[in-house]
């Protein structure tokens, strides 16, 4: 039973091809069905955001094989995906999982919302019928780990994510937020986050724009503002001095004409356009216009290091949390792989025994003494239960392998035959 991880994520892969990987959620169910069956896996779980897709898998398959899978799926190129590609195995692939978790892999250094993206792709395939017993185990390994990285670190101090570092942007270019009109394209937890850090900031007016109007409509409850319906938003662009978008559309919602046509309406005051969605919300074009400043995802980065640093000091206390959880669920998956030696072993000695007591039954029913019975009943119990560990032992003394004999000792307790103290 091998638990592995395999994927790519923001450190590894471009924007542009980390769109194109990127499973989109109404798919998911039927991708891990299709991964189980293909790869001939045991259980499946997929993670995909906007920073990374990952598998987690128990089962056989090698990296060649995970790649050419993923490649086939999204319609890529095996050789243009596996470069970009990494892949862990057993401790090491936990190692990573509770990383992930713990927010110690993301672009963010501790940002929380990648471990409530780790429980819904757990869930999805929990619920999908194709997680079991070694992967629902490490899934709660995990989740324990993140959780006492949380509660035992400052990693979650003075929160920043992906949403915060948007805003932060905004603010390095506008300066005062009060008089600023801003459009939110999309109604998920990151545009949330992006609603509420705006908040804090004094925006003047917030605009939801999404395909659901309900959903809209309860962020514009919760945070002020009005809502728009996504269709309508070529025709209110113009309104904006900022546009955030985070949808989980496959296509873009935005193109160059729409921007065009905005800018001309403005009479050509810029537009902050700041793309957080994998794939792109915004056609790439559209950075290329006078008056329109675009910003994607891996564009971030540097406004996020100014956070990051502030929090690699309790990210190495996250990291001996790690190593500890890790320990010791390797512990507990060396006590779990011994029970199946135990009951095997066990399952032969209580073959044994049964034979040699009808043995010793039929030898009281033709008459023999019950003592001599006994006796005999006795001896050929121990001869047979120690029969093959006795020639391994000897074996493993002609091969010098001292930390058979020693093992031996402690598993029964023995005084060694050569202390000085022994008998």
């Amino acid at each position: 039973m091998t638990i592995q991880v395999f994927g790519l994520s923001h450190d590894t892969a471009p924007l542009a091809l980390r769109e194109r990987v990127a499973f989109a959620p109404e798919k998911l169910a039927e991708h891990l069905e299709r991964a189980r069956a293909e790869l001939d896996l045991e259980e499946v779980a997929i993670l995909s955001t906007c920073n990374r897709t990952e598998i987690y898998a128990v089962g056989e398959a090698g990296f060649t094989a995970f790649g050419e899978w993923l490649a086939t799926a999204q319609g890529l190129s095996p050789t243009e995906l596996i470069t970009s590609c990494y892949a862990h195995r057993d401790g090491a692939a936990l190692r990573h999982m509770m990383r992930v978790a713990s927010g110690l892999d993301s672009l963010v250094l501790g940002e929380p919302q990648i471990l409530g993206q780790m429980k819904a792709a757990y869930l999805t395939a929990r619920t999908a019928g194709v997680l079991s017993t070694a992967l629902e185990q490490c899934f709660q390994s995990v989740f324990a780990a993140a959780k006492r990285v949380r509660s035992e670190t400052a990693i979650g101090a003075n929160p920043v994510s992906v949403a915060y570092a948007a805003v932060s942007l905004a603010r390095q270019i506008f300066g005062r937020m009060e008089s600023l009109h801003a459009i939110l394209v999309g109604a998920g937890d990151t545009v949330e986050l992006v609603a509420r850090h705006l908040g804090e900031a004094g925006i003047a007016e917030l605009i939801f724009a999404n395909r659901t109007p309900d959903r809209a409509a309860l962020l514009a409850a919760r945070h002020g503002g009005e809502t728009l319906p996504l269709a309508e938003l070529p025709d209110h662009l113009h309104r904006a001095d900022l546009v955030i978008t985070a949808t989980a559309s496959q296509v873009p919602v935005l193109g160059k004409g729409a921007v065009e046509s905005a800018i001309r309406r403005r009479r050509h005051r810029p537009i902050l356009m700041v793309d957080i969605a994998v794939p792109r919300d915004i056609e790439p074009e559209v950075g290329g216009l006078d008056d329109v400043y675009l910003y994607t995802v891996d564009d971030l980065r540097e406004v996020i290091q100014e956070g990051r640093r502030a929090r690699e000091e309790a990210a190495r206390s996250a990291e001996e949390i790690i190593e500890l959880e890790v320990s010791r669920w390797q512990r507990r998956r060396l006590a779990r792989d011994a029970v199946g030696a135990i009951r095997a072993y066990r399952g032969h000695a209580a073959a044994v025994r049964d034979a040699e007591v009808e043995k010793a039954l039929r030898a009281l029913d033709a008459g023999q003494p019950p003592e001599a019975v006994l006796r005999q009943l006795a001896n050929s119990l121990t001869n047979k239960l120690l029969h093959h560990p006795t020639a391994g032992l000897k074996k493993a003394g002609e091969q010098g392998r001292q930390e058979s004999l020693r093992w031996l000792s402690e598993l029964f307790t023995l005084d060694r035959p050569d202390r000085p103290d022994s008998p």
